[in-house]
């Protein structure tokens, strides 16, 4: 059988393109090349101009070939990214989840997409927005694309991980100037530079249009010069800055033009520019220099609509609908241009993205041996589980310099002081009674969001890092965490778990008052357990900390939150009892016999402390009273209630019913948690006996952590009273 040539499925071909027999007689790569000779070479720009075409057609045509998504925005950027693919800068990412189209368009022409089985533009059209295929915003799964995009500010933390592993390589990353808004991106940049300033080699690209999602941006007024000193003034020391109404012979209103309504010349000019201001960006990148490369054109250039009209196709807007067939017809290619624009898009950077792009092979990581695990005697001193651990994670560091540790509100705060002493903050200022230093590996912006962007960011692209936060301020941090989870388990290669390490604060900041005390993050967990692959621990002492944390470093792929007090609290179990909660969900920390056996499964260690007491109050008058650490709430679902079987690494230990009721089985089961009641939904679904909850309600101000659970209804004499109603 003929095998079907890549463009079929184009509708309009215009096999009489201007000065192609000047400029399209050979590919401006040439072959065993990898990227273009010069930006400034004739066939270069005009074939650079083609390969905008084609990714504005291409763009167009699978949009409107489901009737939705987003051709837009990344219409105003695409002589940029053809720039980029023909200077042989293919590592690209995105902020932007809207331009997915265009970056499907983009590793399409360079075969990637191959590895999905699609060959052809009628393949792509089929497959867009439809399970298993190209879904609506960039994920983990599409071959060829680094990063996943769906939340606004969040596309340049992956850029930034991508600089700090690779040293020599650019990583280009778009952002519109819509999301410019997010106050993320631009602190995040600056927190980055001052902790490294040697990495520069990621290159925001603003794709300044005027317009966002379904009005005017709010930049859309800067006029360039105080654009150029927005970015000067945020720590770019080159800001480079590209105007399509500096080419415009077309009498165009506005701040904002669209090149392909310029004469043929005018577009060649302006390509030319854009190629010739893409390179010097890259290199200026590369070289040690802070730089951005702005691309100020209109919104919608060379599609169907323009502004924010061009944003969104709706019903209706098919590839019949007369403005789009009017748009495709002028974007429309020769085939032998189309089979040009394939030749230099597989050729640059050396072969297609879904071989080449850094995130398509396993980083190699460094063996860590045999962690410095230290097991604290059952029923001795009292110990501080944050502490515990962090011994392991300044060893971790020592032996992985790849290794990051982030955190917003200080680890000296959370009883990790420890990490900076070994490990220091990373800082230009060089302070010992601070522990900071230009070499450091704990890494602090004030920021929930660059902490969790930059150490998940770091996860994806295949290297270690942690996580570390008060629970109460973490939410800010979560959109990230949880669009890299997903990605992690759609991830066609395997790579580190992210890690968290969650200080408990709610019942620990009890005089700080609910600002401080916001344990319903547990709900964010809770809810995120279905996904397959992701894995909230609640160790409950400082033995049982460590054994999480070393049962995480072992994992791929995974999304694990380990989270615990800063407090000193009793020794409860040994290794090896957290090791077969961490298989079957719990241990069993006390048993007695009696008339009726009231269980208590308890997530949390400091929520431990009135269920020991409420234990004394019900064996007193009679009861037997079995308590159950919840280490491992994950395995205590049903394997029908865990999308497991769809996550790349699978992970399929769900406990048994036999192994359940060894644990829960009794007369009454009274949940106890000092979070969500969300958290405790496995033993609730499957429990049939008499049972009831005790959560979080709300925050409030307290002397102590026993006056705020008293506040939340957490006390022994509760407890107590409420099993023997049940029983």
């Amino acid at each position: 059988m003929t095998k079907a040539p890549f463009y079929q499925g184009i509708q309009y071909f215009n096999e009489e393109l201007p000065y192609f027999n000047d400029y399209g007689q050979e590919t401006a790569i040439l072959e065993g090349k990898t990227a273009i000779s010069s930006p400034s070479d004739k066939k270069a720009v005009y074939q650079t101009l083609l390969a905008a075409d084609a990714l504005r057609y291409l763009t167009l045509h699978i949009t409107a070939s489901k009737e939705s998504g987003h051709p837009g925005g990344f219409a105003s950027c695409a002589e940029v990214i053809a720039s980029l693919v023909m200077l042989g800068h293919k590592n690209l990412i995105t902020e932007v989840g809207h331009h997915a189209p265009g970056f499907y368009s983009t590793v399409f022409m360079d075969k990637s997409l191959e590895k999905m089985g699609i060959y052809t533009v009628e393949d792509m059209s089929n497959r867009f927005r439809e399970m298993h295929g190209l879904l609506g915003h960039l994920s983990g799964q599409i071959p060829g694309l680094l990063n996943p995009a769906g939340p606004l500010g969040q596309g340049q933390h992956f850029a930034m991980a991508g600089a700090k592993l690779h040293p020599n390589t650019l990583f280009p990353v778009t952002i519109g100037d819509g999301g410019l808004g997010e106050p993320y991106i631009m602190s995040s940049f600056g927190h980055f530079n001052t902790a490294y300033p040697e990495s520069t080699n990621f290159l925001p690209i603003l794709v300044w249009n005027g317009y966002s999602q379904e009005h005017h941006s709010m930049v859309s007024t800067k006029t360039n010069e105080e654009m150029i000193a927005y970015w000067q003034g945020n720590g770019f020391k080159k800001v480079i800055l590209v105007n399509a109404k500096d080419f415009d012979d077309a009498n165009q209103e506005g701040e904002y033009v669209d090149s392909t309504k310029f004469s043929f010349e005018k577009r060649l000019e302006f390509t030319q520019a854009v190629l010739e201001a893409t390179d010097k960006a890259a290199q200026s990148a590369l070289e040690g220099t802070l730089t951005v490369l702005i691309i100020k054109q209109l919104k919608g250039a060379g599609v169907h609509k323009r502004g924010s009209q061009s944003h969104n196709l709706y019903p209706g807007d098919t590839l019949n609908k007369d403005y789009i067939v009017s748009a495709l017809q002028e974007r429309a290619l020769s085939k032998q241009a189309w089979e040009l624009v394939r030749s230099n898009f597989v050729r640059a950077n050396g072969g297609s993205n879904s071989e080449k792009a850094v995130t398509e092979s396993v980083l190699p990581l460094p063996d860590l041996g045999k962690l410095p695990l230290t097991e604290f005697a059952v029923g001795g001193d009292k110990k501080v589980s944050t502490t515990a651990m962090g011994e392991l994670v300044v060893y971790v560091g020592k032996n992985d310099p790849n290794f990051v540790v982030t955190n917003a509100d200080g680890n000296a705060a959370s009883g990790i002081n420890n990490i900076n002493i070994g490990l220091k903050i990373v800082h230009p200022t060089t302070d010992a009674t601070y522990f900071q230093q230009p070499q450091g590996q704990v890494y602090e912006p004030l920021s929930e969001d660059a902490c969790a962007g930059f150490a998940v960011a770091l996860s994806l692209f295949g290297s270690r890092s942690l996580w570390c936060s008060y629970e109460s301020f973490a939410i800010n941090g979560l959109p990230i965490w949880q669009t890299v989870t997903q990605a992690m388990a759609e991830l066609r290669r395997e790579t580190p778990s992210t890690i968290t390490l969650f200080t408990a604060g709610a019942l620990e900041q009890g005089r700080n008052g609910w600002t401080h005390q916001r344990p319903e993050i547990e709900s964010y967990f809770a809810a995120m357990m279905r996904n397959g692959n992701i894995f909230p621990l609640f160790p409950c002492d400082a033995n049982s900390t460590q054994i999480c944390y070393e049962w995480a470093l072992g994992t791929t792929n995974k999304g694990i939150t380990i989270t615990v007090s800063k407090s000193p609290l009793p020794i409860l179990t040994t290794f090896e009892q957290t090791r077969e909660a961490l298989e079957k969900g719990g241990v069993i920390l006390h048993e007695s016999e009696g008339s009726k056996k009231i269980v208590f499964p308890v997530i949390g260690d400091m929520t431990l402390i009135p269920v020991f007491e409420a234990a004394k109050i019900l064996e007193a008058e009679g009861y037997g009273v079995r308590i159950v650490s919840v280490i491992n709430p994950r395995r205590l679902y049903r394997p029908t209630d865990v999308a497991w079987d769809s996550c790349t690494v699978k992970d399929d230990n769900f406990l048994d019913n036999a192994g359940f009721d060894l644990l829960f089985g009794g007369d009454v089961v009274i949940g106890v948690t000092g979070g969500t009641s969300a958290m405790l939904e496995p033993i609730m679904l499957r429990s049939n006996v008499k049972r009831d909850t005790f959560a979080w309600k709300r925050g409030e101000t307290t002397a102590s952590a026993g006056e705020l659970m008293a506040f939340n209804g957490l006390t022994a004499t509760a407890l107590a009273s409420r099993a023997k109603q049940l029983a």
